[in-house]
């Protein structure tokens, strides 16, 4: 009997655990909505500065441009942090520029530019990608893991947001004044 109990347990853990798909997929549903929130924040600063995202000259990590939206144009940074990440809970209302966020940022993006990924969950890498190249993590481990192993989130300029993979489903490409930046690690 204790070894079905424990049979049993495993079993629960497995397709209820932290690094189950199906939690995974709820992980992504909630970062869903924190991407919502940020492009919020962010399309106000860009109704305000030309049409153009957060943009900070010799940024290096996705922190720095895009603390510059805190507090002014949104004071919640819970937003900031994936919750399918291991990240820490940022301070409510204060700058993030020397602390930690999950997201990805593709800097040097306007609102005109509607069909173009703004953000997405912290990448394997900052390079160019094709398609079917490994963009999130396919083993669970770092860089990349947000959600597991299990794919991420892409935020477009327009505001509307895809799920998928861990491979990427399109090109990743960016023109030259665009430069992707990975949050610190």
């Amino acid at each position: 009997m204790l070894i079905t109990l424990a049979l049993m347990l495993i079993m629960m853990m497995m397709l209820y655990g932290f690094g189950s798909k199906g939690h995974q997929q709820r992980q992504k549903k909630a970062c869903q909505k924190n991407l919502q929130k940020v492009y919020v924040a962010m399309e106000i600063f860009a109704n305000e500065h030309d049409g153009t995202f957060p943009m900070l000259p010799n940024a290096a990590t996705a922190e720095e441009p895009l603390a510059l939206l805190v507090p002014r144009y949104t004071a919640d940074t819970s937003c900031f942090i994936c919750p399918g990440s291991k990240d820490a809970q940022l301070p409510s209302g204060e700058s993030f520029a020397k602390r930690q966020i999950s997201y990805a940022y593709f800097m040097g993006r306007q609102l005109t530019h509607s069909a173009e990924l703004l953000m997405t969950d912290k990448q394997v890498s900052t390079q160019q990608k094709t398609s079917g190249e490994e963009i999130f993590s396919t083993t669970g481990k770092l860089p990349g893991n947000n959600h597991h192993k299990y794919g991420g989130n892409y935020l477009f300029c327009d505001g509307h947001i895809e799920m998928s993979s861990a491979k990427a489903p399109f090109p990743l490409v960016w023109p030259e004044g665009v430069m992707l930046l990975n949050p610190k690690p």
